[in-house]
């Protein structure tokens, strides 16, 4: 039987239309998926910010590893959220949003917004299919809403709310892999405007609107996406190589990785952080930027016990502790959550929330500059309120002054100090929103050197010699800084009595009987 003769090739015209018809259907998969992932980013935030209590921004939510078509996520959570007052009228006003779809509340609100501002919803799953069905509703409950609102184009609706602001792209070099040339030359190869810093010669500045997260300097740890102001922290530590240092809430690990670079991948850096999951993102980091010099501790760092031989030899301290983030909500686009008003930020300064997150910076502060060897300690925020600021500092001065510590004037140069609340404020460091795109506030606290005038016997407390502590007590104690005063006496020869007490109980109770 002669073999069956090929079929005839297809009309060029056939093959083009079906690349065609193929790239389409590609970009409307794509299309419909990222409407998903923007739906469960969307609940988060919607359900953070209903609490008052957002765990992450957009964008980290966004640029989780979760998500895999981050740039169209991305664009459609901030344009939903963006429009969400006007959809929510034009679906009450429709009565779509009923019980039956209640549960898809989000998904609903992101596939509203595609259809009505967006593209087309053209890949169809249940929720495209029955708002396609009311489409001519919502087309008309969007008239009627412009009307009432006496505009022409929706857009001017939005405007009046709109608080952008618009900022350069800052970069840091990681110089663990690369110097800031190569990297100048690598981007201007992409016809990118690239210059230096004129305060941190290892940060470059680029035109607003560049997104580099999928360019390979970020992907491969030659380049991090960290601002200017967040990107001083670390410099104003200025850890020595070969030291031993704590990042105290390192998640993160931007300052982490940009401390292991200041020390030149010499030390060690032992960087804590407390959430299991932000401990993920830490070890992504430091991953990427490969240092080799630091070690991870998923803990508490109120909870480190200062006499433990892996921190008593700790001579450098970065506290970047949990702050409201004021200083960068025009970062996190909190300018598009529903409860943003404008002149919150007063309010917000004496809120219970920002009184319970000094609370807990001060007693990090006061736990931070207990450790027997530290030199340098920083305290910063991303916050604009004097509460987190220049209070906190205020209320550990007795304390730090006790254990020979004098506030350093980090970046001397630097136009914004401390607000003048207490004398020495001008020693703190302050960045503008307005100015420098980023609130950051920075405070350096520095042991003096040690003479014979002001050195204190950690063995001698209100002028009377005690006896050392036993490794046991110290291991089951938290250590914390005390005055030094009759009342610590007290208290110490009152714990070293009730061990001695027990300590004679288990020798009586070892001896032999009769």
């Amino acid at each position: 039987m002669p073999p069956r003769a090929p079929p005839p090739p297809p009309p060029q015209g056939s093959l083009t239309k079906n690349r065609r018809m193929s790239s389409k259907n590609g970009a409307e998969r794509s299309a419909y998926f990222a409407r998903r992932e923007a739906a469960r980013v969307l609940r988060r935030v919607l359900q953070g910010d209903d609490a008052r209590r957002a765990t992450a921004s957009i964008k980290s939510l966004v640029y989780s590893p979760s998500v895999r078509n981050k740039r169209a996520t991305f664009a459609l959570v901030c344009q939903t959220l963006k429009y969400l007052p006007i959809l929510k009228d034009v679906l009450a006003a429709t009565s779509i949003l009923n019980r039956k779809w209640k549960k898809q509340e989000e998904l609903i609100y992101v596939t509203a917004y595609d259809i009505l501002f967006g593209q087309q919803a053209a890949v169809m799953g249940d929720v495209e299919n029955f708002l396609i069905l009311h489409k001519d509703s919502l087309q008309t409950a969007l008239a009627l809403n412009s009307a009432r609102h006496k505009v022409k184009k929706i857009e001017d609706i939005l405007q009046k709310n709109d608080v952008r602001v618009t900022k350069p792209r800052y970069i840091r070099v990681n110089t663990l892999q690369v110097d800031a040339e190569s990297v100048i030359r690598e981007l201007e190869k992409s016809n990118f405007a690239v210059s230096r810093d004129d305060t941190i010669p290892d940060v470059l500045v680029l035109p607003s609107g560049i997104d580099l997260h999928d360019h390979p300097l970020v992907l491969n740890g030659s380049i991090f996406l960290q601002g200017k102001a967040s990107s001083m922290v670390a410099i104003a530590l200025s850890p020595k190589p070969g030291w031993k240092v704590l990042d105290a809430c390192a998640a993160p690990g931007n300052k982490t990785v940009h401390l292991a670079a200041l020390m030149r991948g010499e030390g060690k850096i032992i960087a804590c952080e407390f959430n299991a999951e932000r401990v993920k993102i830490l070890e992504k980091t430091i991953r990427r930027s490969g240092a080799l010099n630091v070690d991870i501790v998923n803990g508490d760092f109120l909870d480190i016990n200062t006499s433990d031989p892996v921190f008593k030899e700790v001579r450098a301290i970065l506290l970047d502790p949990s702050c409201s983030g004021s200083g960068i909500s025009a970062e996190r686009l909190d300018y598009l959550l529903p409860s943003y008003k404008k002149g919150d930020d007063a309010d917000a300064c004496n809120s219970e929330r920002v009184k319970k997150l000094a609370a807990f910076q001060r007693k990090a502060l006061l736990h931070a500059l207990s450790f027997p060897a530290v030199e340098r300690v920083v305290y910063s925020t991303c916050s604009v309120h004097q509460t987190e600021n220049e209070d906190v500092i205020k209320s550990v001065l007795p304390l730090a002054t006790s254990l020979n510590f004098e506030l350093a004037t980090p970046f001397p140069r630097w136009p914004h100090r401390g607000l003048p609340v207490f004398e020495g404020a001008e020693h703190l460091l302050r960045t503008d929103p307005a100015e420098d795109t980023e609130g950051f506030f920075i405070a350096l606290f520095v042991k003096k050197c040690n003479s014979a005038k002001n050195k204190v016997s950690r063995r001698t407390i209100a002028g009377k010699s005690m006896p050392s502590l036993s490794k046991k007590f110290m291991r089951g104690t938290r250590c914390k800084p005390y005055p030094l005063c009759k009342m610590s006496a007290m208290w110490l020869y009152k714990n070293l009595a009730k061990q001695r007490t027990r300590k004679c109980r288990h020798l009586r109770g070892m001896m032999p009987k009769g």
